[in-house]
């Protein structure tokens, strides 16, 4: 079953039939026109949780694929049971996907599973582009790859300003805070922060606990977002929403002057 796989002992024994089973759909569909396949978000950073974690896969094809194939692929996949919380899945053309670029730019954006609204979208020019371009930095880092040719052959990595700018509109988003679970908004900030810092791209609970051991005046909200994404995504805790806040508004900030070539100065105390 998961022959189909680059090194199936390397995914989560829980994710292993189902890979495989993707890879072997998306093979069936794509035929010659597929490039590779490799998964991104906590796959990719070592960082998965059953019970907590979508599977975060991107799909790359010759520019040539048909766009009915592409609309048979979305179907497919759909039909197939995910193990995970959900699947998100993008699909690229190899030439837009291999140039740095800020849009989002993708053929087919896929979210199923039975903890998150279905969704196909075949229009990339209607979507907010900073999740994607950070998906194809994390990729390009650490993508794993589940078929075809090594992720640094095909994708480019975006620039650290187009990085930083789409790292800023995420924390807006998250300040907004709807649809998304309060301890996701405090750990992506936090991930967000460091890399700002180090210009890289970490698992969010290594680099909540890097905020939280030099910020010690947020350790608390950090604890309690650690413990809560510890739990099932349906039995997540509620966070203060004064301190989700006054963290972003902090992060936010710290991002701003990241922006400017400034230091970030630490948060000496809690108010």
């Amino acid at each position: 079953m998961t022959g189909s796989l680059v090194d199936p002992e390397s995914i989560p024994t829980e994710l292993r039939a189902y890979l495989a089973e993707l890879v072997r759909r998306t093979r069936a569909v794509c035929g010659p026109y597929l490039v590779n396949i490799f998964a991104v978000g906590s796959l990719a950073l070592d960082d998965y949780r059953h019970g907590r974690s979508d599977v975060d896969v991107t799909v790359v094809v010759d520019p040539a694929f048909q766009q009915n194939a592409v609309i048979e692929l979305a179907e497919s996949l759909t039909d197939l049971a995910c193990p995970a919380s959900g699947l998100e899945l993008v699909l690229y053309d190899a030439d837009f996907i291999g140039a740095p670029t800020d849009r989002a730019g993708y053929r087919l954006n896929l979210n199923t599973g039975p903890l998150l609204p279905y969704q196909a979208s075949f229009d990339s020019s209607r979507s907010q582009a900073f999740w994607y371009v950070i998906d194809r930095a994390v990729g390009y880092q650490a993508g794993r790859l589940l078929y075809g040719r090594p992720v640094r052959q095909v994708v480019a990595a975006p620039s650290r300003t187009d990085q930083l700018v789409c790292v800023l509109a995420s924390i807006r988003e998250h300040a907004h805070g709807a649809g998304h679970l309060a301890d996701n908004r405090v750990l992506n900030a936090c991930r967000s922060t460091v890399f700002c810092r180090t210009n890289q791209w970490f698992a969010k609970r290594v680099a909540a606990q890097s905020i939280a051991d030099s910020e010690p005046a947020f350790r608390p909200l950090i604890d309690r977002a650690l413990h809560s994404f510890a739990r099932p995504r349906s039995d997540a805790l509620g966070l203060p929403e004064a301190d989700v806040q006054r963290f972003l508004s902090w992060v936010q900030d710290s991002v701003e002057r990241t922006m400017r070539g400034e230091d970030v100065p630490t948060m000496p105390s809690a108010r």
